[in-house]
């Protein structure tokens, strides 16, 4: 190796070396005595906190926020955001959900009962369960890890040097003799600062009651000798390293077995200690087992077999799992189900299952039903770092559009549309709905949100539209809906023809909303001429301050004075439905607000005024757009003075809107060819 190589190498390593916490490193491999442990729950009690109070001081750990919604005061988690990997697994849109599950954790840590049961996420297919399982253990691993979030187990020390470890992860203050912990642990409290009274339930795993008993043998019963022979050490949880998080999944209904979840005799040390009731000859590594002190999750729970059920029932209920030759062993830990409808439906018909649907705290995990709240997770999936094509607008707005129609039951008022619906539920207003409206729809519809479209359907046809066409440097909504339309014929979840037929029908409805949107967009880019719209503005408010004041306007052309425009003033008034039995109620009341403005000192902004702004906008792109004459864009022959004009619009909506060059030319043509049809059907 040449003496730069060496060089580089050693640079490298001092890079690493700098970039280590070693202080960390030590204070998460933290060893000590029994005494030094006593010291550290007399300072801090929270150390001693069950898996309940754990995982809900985890979750508060990173705050809340709060809004209101439907007049509901709503709490968001901002742990749910993922603040672990980029908001890679945030969950969006279902809030109140979220608030019910993070209540039965709150219940579960103060002994309220919930500890005492499964927790049952139950949803369709893609709707974030597991993804809140996953979220729960990363939060659970990185608590761990932190100075506010330690917990400690502990070691047997033989005196030839022998450690044994708690298999169960204990924690140390269980050696304490049951008789006489609540006078020790009322001592701590008083000493401390604890949040959650100090309860130790349960006896020691049945390795460590067995070296208990042995060592106070030896030791003659001199409590303080055994003390001396534990090493309490700082524990941290790891789902990948199989220490107090555990993950189950059923498999093939012939191959289960429930020594899965409590562990199975060690034939090998059989030999080694004489017998098969020996507690040191048997592998508590069941997922049991493994999760104590922390979380298992259960994948698909209600499709486990009914030996496994057994098992749930005493673990959930009792905090005792039963493992093979040995006595019902103390566990520590949150059970969280999650399973589908057509399982959840199985569980409710059967009535063997009466026992575990009355230890199951069931919490709906609902598809999203807010337009906007969808699109974010389209959004993250497919941002500029991920994905190397453009993205046209509202590509990723329009396939959460379909999802949550999909989703959304038929409004029982006659007279709203479920594109309307969609709008109120995602926060817009609609005339002559008000929030009481919009929470009454909500209550209607029992079943919304738990039908409908998968969120992993739109993705993956995301993702065919981004590799369909490796020529092309943008997608936009017509090729995302194409892959929708397209995928429905072999969609392995529907079976319905009519079930289809109405999903393309919507797909019709989306196409129009897309249609509405960017002929918003290209008319307010036509007529983002913000001095011509301030010309514009002036004229119409000194006509509309003539006719209320019954004066004449002077032309500033001629310089004679005339009589108000009616035709002017109506022109930009139709454009926002201002009927003509309005017309002289709107012109006052514009008059009154210019006025109370002027008393306070303050000049009139057409840009304060959404809906003036609005009909000032269309009423210029109505007079600018036959001078543009983006219908010719359909045409092969453009001037050179139209194509100076589109390509500032064009420019205007790369700089606005997020187009780019490919998407910002495609839109215009678009919109082009819906004003050719508009103009043709016209000379009809």
């Amino acid at each position: 190796m040449s003496v730069n190589s060496l060089s580089a190498s050693n640079s490298l390593l001092g890079m690493i070396s700098q970039m280590q916490d070693i202080r960390e490193y030590q204070e998460l491999h933290w060893e000590g005595t029994f005494a030094e442990y006593l010291d550290i729950v007399r300072e801090d009690p929270s150390v001693c906190r069950n898996a309940y109070q754990r995982l809900y001081d985890m979750i508060m750990h990173f705050g809340t926020e709060e809004y209101t919604e439907y007049k509901k005061r709503i709490i968001r988690y901002k742990f749910f955001d993922d603040p672990f990997d980029n908001g890679k697994d945030a969950v969006f849109g279902i809030d109140v959900h979220l608030m019910k599950l993070v209540r039965v954790f709150e219940s579960a840590a103060l002994g309220y009962g919930p500890e005492k049961r499964v927790i049952l996420l139950h949803g369709p297919v893609g709707s974030a369960k597991s993804t809140i399982a996953r979220l729960l253990k990363k939060g659970l691993e990185w608590y761990s890890r932190q100075h506010h979030g330690r917990l400690y187990t502990f070691s047997w020390v033989a005196p030839d040097g022998t450690v044994t470890p708690s298999p169960l992860n204990e924690d140390p203050l269980k050696l304490i003799p049951v008789d006489i912990r609540p006078n020790i642990l009322e001592t701590i409290e008083k000493e401390g600062r604890a949040r959650y009274p100090l309860r130790l339930e349960g006896d020691l795993d049945p390795v460590s009651r067995f070296l208990y008993r042995e060592t106070m043998k030896e030791v003659g019963g001199d409590w303080t000798r055994l003390a001396s022979r534990i090493r309490v050490r700082r524990l941290v949880l790891s789902e990948k390293d199989r220490v107090g998080i555990g993950t189950f999944q059923p498999k093939d209904e012939k191959n289960q077995d429930s020594t899965e979840l409590t562990g199975d005799i060690n034939y090998r040390k059989i030999a080694e200690y004489g017998s098969d009731s020996d507690p040191r000859a048997f592998n508590f590594d069941g997922e049991f087992c493994v999760a104590n002190r922390g979380l298992i999750e259960f994948v698909e729970v209600l499709k486990l077999d009914v030996a496994f059920l057994y098992d749930l029932l005493g673990a959930s209920q009792e905090h005792v799992v039963k493992p093979k030759k040995f006595a019902q062993t103390s566990i520590d830990q949150v059970i969280l189900g999650h399973t589908n409808e057509p399982e959840y439906r199985k569980l409710q018909s059967n009535e063997f299952m009466e026992a575990l649907r009355d230890r199951t705290i069931k919490i709906d995990v609902p598809y999203i039903t807010k337009w906007h709240a969808e699109a974010r997770i389209y959004a993250k999936d497919f941002n500029k770092k991920r994905v190397r094509k453009h993205i046209a607008p509202h590509t990723l707005e329009m396939a959460a559009m379909w999802a949550v129609l999909t989703r959304l039951e038929d409004p029982k008022k006659h007279n709203l549309t479920n594109v309307q619906k969609l709008k109120l539920y995602d926060g817009k207003s609609l005339p002559g709905y008000t929030e009481d409206n919009v929470k009454e729809l909500r209550k209607a519809a029992k079943r919304e949100g738990l039908e409908g479209i998968s969120p992993r359907y739109v993705q993956d046809k995301i993702s065919n539209a981004l590799v369909r066409d490796p020529d092309s440097a943008c997608i936009n909504p017509f090729m995302v809906i194409n892959e929708l339309e397209s995928g429905l014929d072999n969609h392995s979840l529907i079976n319905d023809e009519d079930l289809k037929k109405r999903y393309r029908a919507i797909l019709g409805t989306v196409k129009k909303e897309y249609e509405d949107i960017v002929k918003n967009e290209v008319q307010k880019a036509i007529a983002a001429d913000e001095a011509a719209i301030g010309r514009m503005c002036s004229n119409y408010i000194d006509n509309v301050r003539a006719y209320c004041m019954k004066e004449k306007v002077k032309n500033s052309f001629t310089g004679a004075y005339e009589e108000p425009s009616e035709r002017l003033m109506r022109a930009v008034e139709e454009k926002i439905d201002i009927p003509d039995t309005r017309k002289d109620d709107f012109r006052r009341e514009l008059m009154n607000y210019i006025g109370a403005l002027a008393i306070d000192g303050r000049v009139f902004d057409y840009r304060s005024n959404e809906r003036l702004h609005k009909a000032l906008e269309l009423k210029l792109f109505e007079d600018q757009k036959d001078s543009i004459k983006l219908t010719s864009l359909v045409s092969q022959v453009v001037d050179k003075d139209t194509q100076a004009k589109i390509d500032i619009v064009k420019q205007r909506l790369i700089d606005n809107y997020g187009y780019d060059d490919q998407s910002a030319t495609d839109v215009l043509n678009y919109v082009a060819s819906i004003f050719a049809r508009g103009d043709a059907k016209d000379r009809k």
